[in-house]
């Protein structure tokens, strides 16, 4: 018998960890087809005469970002039996995969403020966060875990379990460490045809799919359109479904005009 044993870096765990907690989460789940088309044309234009470039996934976390804050209650967290607290910055946590000891790892990078800064900010960020050294111990770009973070690892499961319980429940805590927005994007790893689903403790969360180009209906012909897969979950608890699909509706119409590229 032939067979392999690999270690793991220590954030698989708490990745392990949302995901058990994020099963639980009321969350709505959209799987949604948004015709790019103009817009990556509107990018590829700004990018040919700006020197400073922007990528599609700046650019859409920028959307995002603009979007949500005029439906603010999309990125609300539950407090106590019938109260919502909405914070007036929408800081998007974002998944950028690191070498890590020879090993591609996912980590969270938290932008904040992306309802006011530009894209090409976001861009530099996210570049910044791709090219910077972690080590095993880090969960969250740009903030060093302390003490009590290493510590984490050590605890069993129920008492880390225990610990994501009262980071929920405590939504400014929550916040300040995670932001009130989710987004992972598989489209840059390659092209694949469908939808996947992610997990998130977050109030919503987006799993950006692939660009495909298909056939589809455009100014009443039939024409071949770059369509992009994309996930939403969206918090029962804090947002009714007739403003889901306002919020949806706008968000669709700001993707695929190119808004402010």
């Amino acid at each position: 018998m032939n067979y392999k044993i690999h270690e793991f870096p220590n954030s698989r765990i708490a990745s392990m960890d949302v995901c058990e907690i994020g099963k639980h989460k009321h969350h709505v789940t959209g799987l949604l087809e948004f015709d790019v088309t103009e817009s990556r044309k509107k990018i590829r234009e700004y990018n040919k005469i700006h020197q400073k470039k922007i990528s599609f996934n700046a650019w859409l976390i920028s959307v995002i970002g603009k979007t949500i804050k005029k439906h603010e209650t999309a990125c609300s967290y539950l407090i106590g039996k019938n109260k919502i607290i909405t914070f007036d910055d929408i800081n998007i946590s974002v998944i950028v995969e690191k070498n890590l000891n020879g090993t591609k790892v996912p980590f969270p990078l938290v932008i904040e403020k992306v309802n006011e800064i530009s894209v090409e900010s976001i861009a530099k960020e996210i570049s910044m966060a791709k090219n910077q050294n972690v080590t095993p111990k880090d969960i969250i770009l740009q903030k060093r875990t302390g003490q009590i973070a290493r510590i984490y690892y050590l605890l069993p499961k129920f008492l880390r379990l225990l610990f994501w319980k009262y980071l929920l429940k405590h939504p400014k805590l929550a916040f300040n460490k995670m932001g009130n927005v989710s987004f992972t994007s598989i489209g840059m790893m390659g092209k694949i045809k469908g939808w996947f689903i992610p997990i998130s403790v977050h109030p919503i969360c987006f799993g950006i799919g692939s660009i495909i180009k298909k056939p589809t209906v455009f100014d009443n012909e039939i024409a071949i359109r770059e369509i992009l897969n994309l996930s939403i979950l969206i918090d029962h608890d804090v947002m009714d479904g007739a403003p889901m699909v306002r919020f949806i509706n706008e968000l669709r119409t700001n993707i695929e005009n190119g808004l402010k590229i």
